[in-house]
């Protein structure tokens, strides 16, 4: 039996977009035609396209397909993937790593004892955030699974240099600053998906490996990636992020997340022949 195929991807804005996101500049007649795969408060908030759920559908027959989210648990569970349900999901940046809907606690807690020996505590970073950032432009502060921090924001209002400042001061403690759509994140620095994608394919034997994202909170996954994908939009974009393995596409929006998919599959069909044959 010939060793698996790992796909890790990003789901929002790499996978999964809303309505904001989807970026659908053609003319209407020819907009493709959308799947709702998420409601949250009876309202539909995130989409693929068809032809992405038939892909998603293909790639779970080729390969082990795990959903990476930095998404608390919850908010993961909302979202309805087509194709067959994953073994594995990675959420809250790799805090949580799920085996058919269930965290693994062992898993967990190693993460919780690594955050404890090398970061400064959540506290502290959410205490900094209460007490610097401006109630002018701050609309809601969170804490995600006692993990990491974040803030939703009225981007218009915020100052660019508020986000620099904070990055400095939490690099001086072992944290991480990502800025992604209305959301300023605050997530410790060994926390990452990378880790819990190690860690599955640890435990799933595969020899090949292939990640998708768009947000700096993604980098270390791509780069921890035998080949990786990055969108036309996201973090990575505006600062031309790149590697040796990875390929900045130039699709932008929901069809991004359809040309990320057909990469996983031709990928991962490529890798089973070559190891079958």
């Amino acid at each position: 039996m010939p060793a698996p195929v790992l796909v890790a991807s990003d789901l929002d804005r790499t996978l999964i977009y809303s309505a904001a996101a989807l970026a659908l500049t053609m003319p209407d007649a020819r907009a493709p035609r959308l799947l709702c795969v998420e409601v949250h408060e009876s309202r539909p908030l995130s989409f693929m396209t068809e032809t992405s759920a038939e892909l998603l559908t293909e790639l779970g027959d080729a390969a082990v397909f795990v959903p990476t989210t930095t998404r608390t648990r919850k908010q993961y569970q909302r979202i309805n993937l087509p194709g067959p349900a994953p073994t594995y999901a990675i959420c809250a940046n790799g805090g949580h790593l799920l085996v058919d809907g269930v965290t693994d606690a062992d898993w967990h807690a190693r993460v919780q004892a690594r955050l404890a020996e090398e970061c400064a505590p959540l506290d502290e970073v959410r205490e900094h955030l209460m007490t610097s950032a401006d109630p002018l432009w701050v609309r809601k502060h969170r804490i995600a699974e006692d993990l990491f921090a974040y803030l939703v924001v009225e981007r218009e209002l915020l100052p660019e240099d508020w986000v620099k400042e904070l990055a400095v001061w939490a690099e001086n403690r072992g944290w991480t600053v990502s800025l992604q759509g209305r959301k300023i994140y605050a997530v410790p620095k060994p926390l990452t998906k990378s880790a819990a994608m190690r860690e599955v394919a640890r435990r799933t034997g595969a020899e090949l490996t292939l990640a998708a994202g768009d947000s700096l909170l993604d980098a270390d996954l791509l780069l921890a990636a035998d080949k990786g994908w990055r969108p036309g939009h996201g973090e990575l974009a505006d600062a031309a992020w790149t590697a040796p393995a990875i390929s900045a596409l130039p699709e932008r929006g929901v069809l991004a997340g359809e040309r990320i998919l057909r990469e996983f599959l031709r990928e991962a069909r490529t890798g089973r022949e070559a190891r079958t044959g």
